[in-house]
């Protein structure tokens, strides 16, 4: 069985390929739900929000340049979609509440410092130590680091999807990587 990249199954989709628009939204189904989820921390507005994202794909396949990366024109749907829902939802962030040294007292105040003993069993997982350091950054090396090496993006694809320069992505990953180490030396 071939293999087609996503450019040449989305030319396939507007031949009249029906198939060809199924193998994509399969390819991407996992990915682009990851992705949402990071962004809301909820799973089904994560399913919600990977819905919408492939409705606007789908709408909007006749305008997509296939000159580009299907990858980042998809991902970049993505994040535009989060980012309106997130807009919508119109929460207030905790950042809100931190003091000049970036503490958080309201978090503090109604959270329980010693870890409980389901906790100490996962710590002990390296994989579960590093996804709570992750869970520490801030969002910005977050998403670049989860990009990277969860979804195997280059710090180019990383930087179309995000709007933003390849400088900077690459800047976002070094001070993540660093505050990430700083993190896991600190437990």
């Amino acid at each position: 069985m071939k293999t087609y990249t996503d450019e040449q199954l989305v030319t396939n989709y507007l031949k009249g390929d029906e198939k060809a628009l199924e193998i994509l939204i399969k390819r991407y189904l996992k990915p682009i739900y990851s992705f949402t989820l990071r962004f809301v921390g909820n799973s089904q507005e994560a399913e919600d929000i990977t819905q919408e994202v492939f409705v606007k794909m789908w709408r909007n396949l006749k305008k997509f340049n296939k000159n580009k990366s299907f990858k980042t024109w998809i991902f970049h749907i993505a994040k535009n979609t989060s980012f309106d829902f997130l807009r919508k939802k119109k929460t207030i962030p905790f950042s809100g509440f931190e003091n000049e040294e970036g503490e958080n007292t309201l978090i503090e105040a109604f959270t329980d410092q010693a870890p409980l003993p389901d906790e100490l069993l996962k710590q002990a997982s390296i994989g579960e130590m590093l996804n709570a350091a992750m869970n520490q950054l801030a969002p910005k090396y977050h998403l670049v680091l989860f990009l990277r090496y969860n979804d195997h993006f280059t710090f180019r694809e990383i930087a179309e999807t995000l709007g933003e320069s390849i400088d900077t992505i690459k800047t976002r990953h070094r001070r993540g990587i660093a505050i990430l180490r700083k993190i896991l030396k600190e437990k």
